[in-house]
């Protein structure tokens, strides 16, 4: 079903953890990879974040100099295949300027200046860098004149238009408060050094900044009530999740209680997760959050979700049922014995074969030694894994069926979701931490309709970012899908909506747009269609 083509396609990027063997904590967190049309020909680029030394190597265990073919910085592959129709990358790096050399975590993608070009927001165990695309091209750093600066450790970010205004507004999760000089020294059961629980250390809060709609950035943080909790934050995803029309942020905490802050209007936020039901697991205990998604996987018309946690706890489905009241659904949906083993990272609920019904995709790897590994180079290596969704009953593991690339063992961690070579499916790449890159290209056949659909907005929210697809079809409930770019650990993903329909097929959408407005399109089945805000029919 998929086929793993990264090295064949010139997509070669090899994550380098920098680990001089002092088991620094950013060593094992890392990295992110982003998914989005950087030059507007219309195909997916991709953009990796890479490491950096953290100190010099030794001969200790797990300390690794720079390797073979090196490129120090983040990196940037230019997609190709429009205009020459061959899946192929190149490597445009230096001219874009995109390069930075800091180390690296996540990234987030947007044209929060409503130029039309796509922007990146890149945090960093380090100081965070927004560049500012050209349209030409290339990008400038821009992180201090917007006020976007942090030299925290920042992890996920997202943008996200909280105060309705019309531009893009970000908010990223901070980690714990970690340097070089207060690191350590933790250890595995059998006596050996290992990588510390973030819990040694003091988790941080997450930071919302307002834009100013003139290419600058306000810290709100304080003002929005975002302070107002600690929690060692790694993922992050928005939506509307309590059906009154404003749009909420999701945080997944790495061993503490997560948040769901509520949007209350007026830009003030509360956190409601724990009266929500989606703060800790049935158990009542918090659990090692990295990655997550949030999609109405049930077809009941609210935001689900589903988050990514340590082996031996179990990833978590929480399940909307309705205006934000959550319920672990872990068991029933058959989610939680298959993740016992495996620590889990990037994330997507995804239609992989476009039979209507969300699936899951789950990027794996280890934080502390696996002991069957013990004495191997980086005892850190896991398969990942692929759920069909079953008619909405239940998830089935079909990784063994779904190609050699679900049989590799990585230390995943990044994962972005798209259709890499424009065939109407999602492909998926996956950042590996100290691992080559990976691209899973889909391959899967059969007879099903689609929907590709790439919405654009008016005003400063260009990508309708928050807007709401209703895909109606004859005799079955609508399927509701959510224009996003955030979610899944440390990435980005493509814009476009892919939906998929079986064998009932559709025709006709209703979008409400980020502005409240709601308007009819018709559609083609098994084409890729652009909606344009005004060239609709009014809604019904």
């Amino acid at each position: 079903m998929f086929r793993e083509v990264a090295e064949e396609t010139g997509l070669r990027f090899q994550h380098f953890t920098g680990a001089s063997g002092e088991y620094y904590l950013p060593e094992i967190t890392g990295a992110g990879v982003a998914l989005f049309d950087y030059d507007n020909d219309g195909d997916l680029d991709v953009y990796f974040l890479q490491g950096a030394a953290l100190g010099p190597a030794t001969d200790a265990p797990l300390s690794f100099p720079p390797p073979e073919h090196h490129w120090p910085g983040n990196r940037l592959f230019r997609n190709d295949f429009i205009p020459s129709g061959i899946l192929h990358f190149t490597d445009v790096t230096e001219a874009a300027g995109v390069g930075h050399e800091g180390y690296g975590m996540g990234v987030a993608v947007a044209d929060y200046d409503a130029d039309g070009n796509l922007d990146l927001y890149v945090t960093n165990f380090g100081p965070n860098v927004l560049y500012r695309s050209n349209g030409d091209g290339t990008f400038s750093d821009v992180t201090d004149q917007s006020g976007a600066a942090d030299k925290r450790w920042s992890t996920s970010a997202a943008f996200v238009d909280y105060d309705e205004d019309g531009d893009l507004d970000l908010f990223y999760t901070s980690y714990v408060d970690f340097s070089i000089e207060n690191n350590r020294e933790c250890f595995e059961p059998a006596g050996e050094r290992d990588y510390c629980d973030p819990a040694v250390y003091t988790p941080l809060s997450g930071r919302l900044l307002r834009n100013d709609g003139k290419g600058r950035f306000s810290d709100v943080t304080a003002s929005a009530g975002i302070d107002q909790a600690f929690g060692s934050g790694l993922g992050v995803t928005c939506a509307d999740f309590n059906g009154d029309r404003l749009i909420d942020i999701y945080v997944a905490n790495d061993g503490n209680p997560n948040q769901l802050w509520i949007n209350q209007g007026g830009g003030r936020f509360r956190d409601m997760a724990l009266a929500s039901g989606a703060a800790l697991n049935a158990d009542g205990r918090a659990e090692a959050g990295m990655g997550v998604t949030a999609a109405d996987f049930d077809q009941d018309g609210d935001q689900d979700l589903f988050m990514t946690h340590l082996a031996r706890e179990t990833n978590t489905l929480y399940l909307n049922g309705g205006q934000g009241r959550f319920e672990d659904a872990t068991n029933r949906y058959g989610l939680a014995m298959e993740s016992f083993p495996f620590t889990g990272f990037g994330t997507a609920w995804f239609d992989y074969d476009s039979d209507g019904f969300l699936d899951l995709f789950i990027a794996n790897g280890g934080v502390t030694m696996i002991e069957s590994q013990r004495g191997s180079a980086y005892p850190f290596r896991q398969t990942n894994q692929l759920f069909r969704n079953e008619a909405g009953r239940r998830f089935r593991d079909v990784g063994s069926d779904a190609g050699d690339a679900f049989a590799q063992l990585e230390v995943s961690r990044g994962a972005a979701f798209g259709d890499v070579d424009n065939d109407g499916d999602v492909d998926i790449v996956v950042s590996n931490n100290n691992g080559p890159a990976r691209l899973l290209l889909n391959e899967t056949r059969n007879e099903n309709s689609w929907l590709q659909l790439r919405l654009q907005s008016d005003g400063g929210n260009r990508e309708a970012i928050g807007a709401e697809v209703r895909v109606i079809r004859p005799g079955e409930p609508p399927l509701v899908r959510i224009v996003r770019r955030d979610g899944s650990y440390l990435s980005a993903s493509d814009a476009r909506l892919h939906v998929g329909l079986g064998a009932s097929g559709a025709s006709q959408v209703v979008v409400r747009w980020p502005s409240g407005q709601q308007e009819t399109f018709l559609v083609e089945n098994k084409r890729s269609t652009t909606l344009r805000q005004g060239q609709g029919s009014p809604a019904q």
